[in-house]
C-alpha cells in the first residue's frame, strides 16, 4: 500500500495525495449514511484529468490496491465506504463543463461537477438537466448510483439521461461506452453496465448527458390527508390516470412534526400526512393537471389543498420536503444515529409498505418518519 501511495505521489505530485485524518474520515464516513464501517481509506488522491486517473489505476492494479471513486459524498447508502481500506479518488479538481451543445441538447462534463452547478451554467439556454438528488450530489456519484430524485416520476433516473461515458478500467485502459448520436444501436449497451455499478467496473472521468427543455410553466401543491393510506392512494390514483406531474412525494405526520419542531422552513405546517406535488408543462397542461389533482385529492378525503404559481413561493411551499432529512439530523440526541434509506415496491404496494413499515418500527421502539 505504501509503495502505491509513493508512486502515485511521484506521478501526480505530493499536493495530489492526502493522508490527513480529517480528510480520510470525510471520505469514509458520513453522519447521514446508513452504512458506516470502522475502516477508512488509507489515502485520498485528487486527479485533475483522465490521464491522472489512468496513472492511479495502473499503479493500484500493480500493487492490488482497492480504488473507491468519490465525488459529492452525499450518498445515504455508504457507496463511498472503504471496507478494504484502499485509495479514495476524489474528483473535486475535475468539475468542469467540457462542451455544451445546445443544438444537440446534450453536454459533456467531468464527474466532479454538481448537477446544480451544471444547471446554473446553462440556465440561459432554455435547457436543463432534470435529475435532482441531494443538492450536493455530483455527476460521477449520480452515475455510479443510478440516482433519481423527486423528478423521477416524470423524468426517470440517471440511466435515462446518459449518452456516453469515458471510463478508466481497473488496469488503466480507457474506453468510451458508445458514440454520441442518440439513435445508435451498434455494439453492446455498456452504459447500462456502468450506470449503477458504484465504481466497481470502472471509473467515470467524462460523461455526455442529455438535456431537457425548461418547462414553460411550473407549480407546487401541498395537500394534507387524514391518514397515510389515503395520501398514498391519492398518489397512486394520480399516476394511474396519467396526469403529467413533475414530482409527487409523501411526508407522514411524524415527519411534518419534526419539520415544525426544527423550524428551518420559516412556517408552521399541518401535522398530518402530506402530499407534495410539482406541476410542469405548458400553461394549459399545468392548469388542467392542477384541476384533476384537486378533484382526485378531494375524492380521497383531503383536508387542505394549498397551491402556488410564483417561483419563490413554490420553493417555500416545497421547503418541508427539502428539509426533511436535515430536520431529523438536527433533532437526534447525543449518541443516536439517523438511518435514512430508499426502498422500491410495485406501485400497488406503496400504501401497504408505508403502513407496515411504520408498524414494525414502532414495535421496535424506534422513531420513524417517512
Amino acid at each position: 500500500m505504501d509503495k502505491a501511495i509513493s508512486e502515485i505521489s511521484l506521478a501526480l505530485g505530493n499536493d495530489a495525495v492526502s493522508k490527513e485524518e480529517d480528510i480520510l474520515r470525510s471520505h469514509g464516513y458520513s453522519e447521514w449514511s446508513t452504512t458506516n464501517i470502522d475502516r477508512l481509506p488509507v489515502a485520498v488522491v485528487f486527479p485533475s484529468s483522465t490521464a491522472d486517473v489512468v496513472k492511479i489505476a495502473e499503479i493500484c492494479s500493480k500493487y492490488k490496491v482497492p480504488i473507491i471513486p468519490y465525488s459529492g459524498g452525499s450518498s445515504v447508502e455508504g457507496h463511498f465506504s472503504a471496507p478494504h481500506g484502499g485509495i479514495s479518488v476524489d474528483f473535486m479538481n475535475m468539475n468542469k463543463v467540457i462542451e455544451f451543445r445546445a443544438e444537440d441538447m446534450d453536454i459533456t462534463v467531468q464527474p466532479g461537477l454538481g448537477w446544480m452547478d451544471l444547471n446554473e451554467s446553462i440556465k440561459t439556454s432554455g435547457l436543463f438537466f432534470p435529475i435532482d438528488p441531494g443538492p450536493s450530489a455530483q455527476i460521477g456519484g449520480m452515475i455510479g448510483t443510478n440516482c433519481s430524485g423527486t423528478n423521477a416520476v416524470r423524468y426517470g433516473t440517471m440511466k435515462d439521461w446518459v449518452v456516453n461515458l469515458t471510463v478508466v478500467l481497473s488496469d488503466g485502459r480507457v474506453l468510451k461506452t458508445r458514440r454520441r448520436p442518440r439513435k445508435s444501436s451498434a455494439g453492446y449497451n455498456l452504459n447500462s453496465l456502468m450506470v449503477g455499478s458504484e465504481g466497481t467496473l470502472g471509473i467515470v472521468t467524462e460523461a455526455t448527458l442529455k438535456l431537457a427543455p425548461i418547462p414553460e410553466k411550473t407549480g407546487v401543491a401541498v395537500i394534507s390527508f387524514p391518514s397515510i393510506k389515503s395520501a398514498a392512494n391519492m398518489a397512486i390514483d394520480v399516476i394511474h390516470r396519467g396526469i403529467p406531474v413533475g414530482a409527487i412525494e409523501i411526508l407522514d405526520d411524524v415527519m411534518m412534526n419534526v419539520v415544525n419542531r426544527v423550524g428551518a422552513t420559516g412556517r408552521t405546517w399541518k401535522e398530518d400526512p402530506t402530499i407534495f406535488v410539482k406541476f410542469v408543462g405548458s400553461q394549459a397542461t399545468v392548469a388542467d393537471s392542477i384541476s384533476q389533482v384537486k378533484q382526485i385529492s378531494s375524492r380521497h378525503g383531503s383536508l387542505t389543498f394549498e397551491f402556488e404559481h410564483d417561483e419563490e413561493r413554490q420553493k417555500r411551499l416545497w421547503s418541508a420536503r427539502k428539509e426533511a432529512l436535515w430536520s431529523m439530523l438536527a433533532l437526534r440526541k447525543s449518541g443516536n444515529e439517523v438511518w435514512s434509506t430508499d426502498v422500491a415496491v410495485p406501485l400497488s404496494k406503496v400504501a401497504d409498505l408505508i403502513e407496515l413499515s411504520k408498524k414494525d418500527l414502532e414495535g421496535l421502539g424506534l422513531l420513524e418518519a417517512s
